[in-house]
Parts: structure tokens; sequence; C-alpha cells
């Protein structure tokens, strides 16, 4: 099987293994990661995913010799945008156009290139090994970012950044990507699930109403002007000071977490 979960209490590891294609990704590959992750989604007992490729890459991208023997009148299949609104379908790529309420941790090792790069940019965080990279290599062959690269790198790295990258398609190397917004951490070789890993129970130990509310305010806010920003910061997060930001500041006055500890919570 491809795609599998293993479990740390509520932090959920969504694996993709098909080593021998570098973990490219076909029909059957990208449906069982949406189906993944919208069991995540769905489960109470969730509360953070990391994102993992097994085997030494976390995705090369589209699976080229799949996407040769495509149809021509019809290449893409049945996953247009419908009309008038509604759920998107499944991306390409399967979960690129899932919008879930709980934070996604990409842990990249090796490539994570085209239609990888762009699932990496899905998540919420990326964590990379020193040896990974990124890269839009899909340049070479014709086949076009449609998995979120061109709405996602803009707003990572900025547009000037973003255009070069997107048009040379060469290789993005962890250090800079770190450098340039595109990673958020970057750890030692072969390490990257463990630091992701280690993310996600931090992440998953915190009052997991507000974290989820800043999280959706936060893009939700994305391009609006501050006023209307400040509006929607209200409308999204006002209520999480009832729900539980007052049980959390009567364990301050009774101790907890004074001076910056994050531990005694």
């Amino acid at each position: 099987m491809a795609v599998r979960i293993e479990k740390s209490g509520s932090v959920w590891t969504v694996i993709h293994s098909r080593p021998e294609a570098r973990n490219a990704m076909d029909p059957k590959s990208a449906d069982d990661l949406v189906a993944a992750f919208e069991q995540f989604d769905a489960d109470g007992s969730a509360n953070v995913a990391v994102f993992w490729g097994e085997g030494g890459a976390f995705c090369a991208g589209w699976d080229l010799k799949s996407v040769s023997s495509l149809d021509q009148d019809n290449p893409v299949g049945n996953i247009d945008f419908p009309k008038g609104g509604g759920k998107a379908p499944r991306g390409p790529l399967g979960p690129s156009r899932l919008e879930l309420s709980k934070p996604v941790i990409a842990a990249v090792e090796g490539p994570a290139v085209a239609g990888g790069m762009e699932l990496a940019m899905w998540s919420d965080v990326r964590v990379m090994a020193e040896s990974a990279y990124f890269g839009v290599y899909c340049r070479r062959w014709g086949v076009p970012l449609i998995d979120g690269g061109t709405v996602r790198l803009p707003r990572l790295v900025g547009m000037g950044k973003a255009l070069e990258i997107i048009m040379t398609g060469r290789k993005v190397p962890a250090e800079e990507a770190y450098r340039i917004g595109l990673c958020e951490r970057v750890v030692p070789h072969g390490t990257a699930r463990e630091a992701a890993e280690a993310m996600a129970q931090e992440i998953a130990r915190f009052p997991q109403e507000c974290m989820r509310s800043d999280r959706l305010s936060a893009y939700r806010a994305w391009g609006k002007p501050v006023r209307a920003g400040l509006e929607s910061e209200w409308e999204t997060s006002a209520h999480i000071v009832k729900a539980e930001g007052i049980r959390g500041a009567t364990r301050f006055s009774e101790g907890r977490g004074r001076h910056g500890d994050f531990k005694d919570i």
C-alpha cells in the first residue's frame, strides 16, 4: 500500500511510499492521500499531521510515465473546479486543494520538486533536511504548475523571487529555501521526520480551538486591507476567549506557565 498512517497520540504521520519512483504521484496515491488527510481532519483524536515521503524522497512530482499516457482530449480527468463554487475536487497530485481545519507539517528529505514542491507548499510548515531541495523541474517538459505552485510560492517568497524560481526551474537547496522563507526549519540529513514530529507534538500540547482559530485567521486575513483583516480576525477568533481563554488565564493565575515557561501549562 503506497499510503499509510502512523499515529503517536494526537500526531498522525501520513506516509507516501513509492520509493521505486522517488514518491512520484500516480492517480491511486493521489486518491489515497486525499482520503488519509480527510480522515485526519475528521477524527477528533487527531491534532497535527506530518506529511512524509518514505525512502529518501519527499515527492518527485507527477509520475511522468503516467502523464505520458494521458488522454490528449481530457488529460487531467474530471477534476475541474465546479461552476459557481462548492467543494473543490482533489488536485492532480491529491490533497493540494484541501482546506483542512488542522495543521500539516511537511517533513522533506531529498527532492520535493515540481508537484512535490507544490505539495510541500500546501502544508502549513516545511521542515527540510539539509540535503533536501525544491525546484520546478517540470519546466523542462512543458508540464505546468497546477497544484497551487503559482499561487502559494509568491505568497511565501515574494513575486520576484517566485517568478525567477518558476521560470528557470532551477534547484533550490534547503539553505536557500530557509533564507528566502520557503521553509521554516533545516535539520541534519535523515532527521526531517523526527524533527517535524517533535514540532507537531509541541503544537498538539496547546489548547486546540485557539491554535486552529489563529491559524485560520492568518489564512483568511491574507491579502486584505488592514481594517478588513482586523475585522476578519475578530470574527474568526473573538469567541475563543470564552471557549478556552478564560480557562487558560485561570491556570496562569494559579501559578502555571510563569515567566514564559512552556512546559507546565
